[in-house]
């Protein structure tokens, strides 16, 4: 019995670690998918054709 007890308590741990990862990116999507536009934006963006390297 202590063996399935400690089993289940790892399941529920398991299942609340998943959801808290979960909410987490569901909470913060908006903002990590609006970055990637804008970064995504501004190298489309940019593109002449020419590779320019600064060197210093």
């Amino acid at each position: 019995m202590k063996a399935a007890t400690g089993e289940l308590n790892l399941t529920v741990i398991t299942l609340i670690a998943i959801a808290a990862i979960i909410g987490f990116f569901w909470i913060m999507w908006p903002n990590i998918a609006n970055s990637i536009n804008k970064q995504w934006g501004n190298i489309s963006g940019d593109y002449s054709g020419m590779i320019i390297v600064e060197r210093r």
